[in-house]
């Protein structure tokens, strides 16, 4: 009995257990429930905010810079040193001997032509020349004569005067005849159409044949040894310009750029424009260059005193609404600036306001950029992680 009485009674123990174990995980999901739901996992963590990492090449700050300005202005090459050779007597172009593109010297023949009618008046000229000093050795020899016979009282003193008064006059006209016959002799010698400067030949106005009247042009010629650009200059830059400054010209078709000088500023500005004339001298030793090229010149401005500058690159937006990205305090921050001298060359522009030399800015254009975004400057060394910039920024 004992052992059954024993037995029943472990039976009791092991149901009582038993049950005491379901009740405590019907409590136990009970309190999950009223929680909410299942308990956290350590997957359902909220993620951390990347962090955008730049290299140190990717970021600068402003620096002091010197920024000199620029002028510019444009024109074609000329030649100032150009003669036009013009016929100084009527006569028939005969043949050119230097026709267009021809080089030439100093006094050397153009062109020949028929001059039988100027000969004819020159030796016309000369016949009236010998008439007129017979004329007054005439009266001279009278003037003698009567100037004796008035010392020994023969005649009146009124006939001496009309005798000196008669040799006057013929001394005027042969003095007058001998002026007109050297004026044809220069006509003569003019008329053999010489060049007047060594040069080229630019233009011919006249062909073989052709009748020419006196002062008409026939053949243009220009010396291209010493060009010259001639280019206006807006009223409120021309103050800042002064003969013998230097300029760098850009020629069409020449691939180097060459150097000139300001030589000469007009007093008074362009009619109807407010723009002033500034001529350019440009040796051409070797005639390289023509007369007509297109030139655009460049005269540089020495800035005065440094400038806070950043490169070019980093600005975004139009002329008017110009921004910088700068890391401020571990975050990307937007910053409206104002911009003053551009320098192309150097690819920096001027900052007047908006930043200061200690900002740090993002050098490049990069899209996808957030205001506020966690930004950093990668150390040297370190390594490259997924979260890096370079995997959510591209270049502008």
């Amino acid at each position: 009995m004992v052992v059954q009485s024993t037995s029943t009674s472990s039976r009791r123990v092991r149901r009582w257990a038993l049950g005491g174990g379901v009740s405590l995980l019907v409590a136990a999901a009970a309190a999950v429930a009223l929680a909410g739901g299942d308990a956290p996992k350590d997957g359902d963590k909220k993620p951390a905010d990347k962090v955008m990492q730049f290299n140190r090449s990717e970021v600068v700050q402003p620096q002091l810079l010197a920024l000199p300005a620029f002028i510019e202005f444009s024109g074609a090459l000329v030649a100032p040193n150009t003669a036009v050779v013009r016929a100084k007597g009527g006569g028939t172009l005969v043949a050119l001997a230097a026709p267009e593109g021809s080089r030439v010297r100093a006094g050397q023949q153009l062109a020949t032509l028929d001059l039988e009618d100027l000969r004819q008046r020159v030796a016309e000229r000369a016949a009236s020349v010998e008439a007129a000093r017979a004329q007054a050795d005439q009266a001279e020899r009278s003037f003698r004569a009567n100037e004796g016979l008035a010392k020994q009282n023969f005649i009146a003193t009124t006939a001496l005067d009309g005798s000196r008064a008669a040799l006057d006059t013929a001394r005027a006209q042969h003095a007058a005849a001998q002026a007109s016959l050297n004026t044809m002799a220069v006509a003569l010698r003019q008329a053999r159409l010489t060049a007047p400067i060594s040069g080229w030949v630019a233009k011919r106005h006249a062909v073989p044949g052709e009748k020419l009247q006196a002062e008409q042009p026939v053949l243009t010629v220009v010396d291209l040894s010493s060009l010259e650009l001639a280019g206006l200059v807006g009223t409120h830059e021309v103050a800042r310009l002064k003969p013998g400054m230097k300029a760098t010209l850009r020629i069409e078709g020449v691939e180097a750029a060459v150097e000139a000088r300001i030589v000469r500023i007009a007093p008074a500005a362009e009619p109807g424009t407010r723009s002033i004339q500034v001529a350019l001298a440009l040796p051409n030793p070797d005639e390289r260059l023509r007369g007509g090229q297109y030139a655009v010149a460049r005269v540089q401005l020495d800035d005065p005193e440094p400038r806070l500058t950043v490169p070019k690159t980093a600005l975004v937006g139009s002329d008017g609404q110009q921004q910088l990205w700068v890391i401020e305090k571990g975050e990307l921050k937007r910053r409206l600036v104002t911009t003053g001298r551009v320098d192309a060359d150097a690819g920096r522009v001027e900052i007047l306001g908006g930043i200061g030399a200690e900002a740090q800015v993002l050098a490049g254009r990069y899209e996808n950029l957030r205001e506020g975004a966690k930004a950093e400057v990668q150390v040297a060394g370190s390594k490259t992680t997924p979260s890096k910039a370079g995997d959510e920024k591209k270049a502008g």
